[in-house]
């Protein structure tokens, strides 16, 4: 097996490869543009992970990888003109950089670009392959809604949350490592197995992200910290605030997530006080703890080697504990 900075850098040398130069271009440089910027590259790492620790070839994978790449960044191009967001880790927006209906359509054709992905493998796998990235393509969508709904309700529960941003981020990351799976050809309960360990670390993830929106190091985050703040997102932090304050505070939380004043950084400060002072944060860092934890145990008994488990051990713990 490779170290998984390995993995990433074959993952990215065959993307390079991919990304040749399509017409039109107005169409495929967009997409070329957003598959370039960057990211951790999460998602294909796991996939080709996944493939190896259940004894296959990590460059069978390669296109299964790719695929969920594509699609994960098709997501962004379309989230992005939701939010009307300006910039994507840390650069312009396909729909700023250009415009408006060039990033629908080359969104929509990332989507087609990622299940034209998997017509390279034999008939059983493919159909296994476009079984899974259709419902969890599906669960991506109905969270993205549920996320959007969660903006103007101020009744959003814990479980509805944690319910969003399982569908929103990690159905895609359990779907990454089922996938190296069934390339693989693992067992039906070996996959499940580990899309159940890739689902549990998303949602520790999501979770350390809106963490690290507000108490991460603007050098490091890569993101406005207290950018969720600013946009009055009902996060896990700021619905454990509520959960856990008395009435004028709850009243007050409330207030300052209605309002969007000009003097931001004021209101980001005012918010963490009371994430700190409710033990709302402290409660967020026990809920990434408890969903590492979950994916963890998922592991003992997973019919693969010691060396296997202790590396994706050793890969949710790095994420756990990553600042960016």
């Amino acid at each position: 097996m490779l170290s998984t900075e390995n993995y990433r850098k074959a993952f990215i040398e065959y993307l390079d490869e991919y990304s040749e130069k399509k017409e039109p271009r107005n169409l495929y440089e967009p997409i070329e543009y957003i598959l370039r910027l960057g990211g951790k590259r999460l998602r294909p790492v796991l996939t080709l992970m996944t493939a190896e620790i259940f004894e296959g070839n990590y460059n069978k994978a390669l296109n299964a990888a790719l695929a969920v790449e594509v699609f994960h960044n098709f997501s962004l191009v379309h989230d992005d003109i939701m939010d009307d967001a300006p910039l994507r880790r840390g650069k312009e927006t396909v729909h700023e950089k250009w415009d408006l209906n060039t990033g629908i359509l080359s969104g929509d054709t990332m989507l087609i670009m990622a299940y034209q992905l998997f017509e390279t493998y034999e008939p059983k796998i493919f159909q296994a392959l476009a079984k899974l990235f259709s419902k969890t393509a599906l669960e991506v969508c109905e969270g993205q809604q549920y996320d959007v709904d969660f903006e103007t309700r101020d009744d959003v529960t814990i479980a509805e949350y944690l319910k969003m941003i399982e569908y929103k981020t990690a159905v895609l990351v359990g779907a990454a490592m089922q996938m190296g799976a069934i390339v693989a050809e693992a067992s039906q309960e070996c996959q499940t197995a580990i899309y159940e360990f890739g689902k549990n670390l998303g949602i520790a993830f999501q979770l350390q992200d809106d963490y690290l929106d507000a108490f991460g190091d603007p050098k490091t985050f890569g993101k406005q910290v207290g950018g969720d703040i600013i946009e009055n997102k009902k996060t896990y932090l700021y619905l454990k605030a509520l959960e856990f304050s008395n009435e004028d505070d709850q009243q007050q939380l409330q207030h300052l997530f209605s309002v969007s004043p000009t003097d931001t950084s004021d209101k980001i400060e005012t918010v963490k006080q009371f994430f700190v002072s409710t033990g709302s944060a402290e409660a967020t860092k026990k809920a990434i703890e408890t969903y590492t934890n979950k994916a963890f145990s998922l592991l003992e008994d997973l019919k693969v080697s010691e060396e296997s488990k202790s590396m994706l051990k050793q890969f949710g713990e790095t994420l756990m504990n990553r600042n960016v």
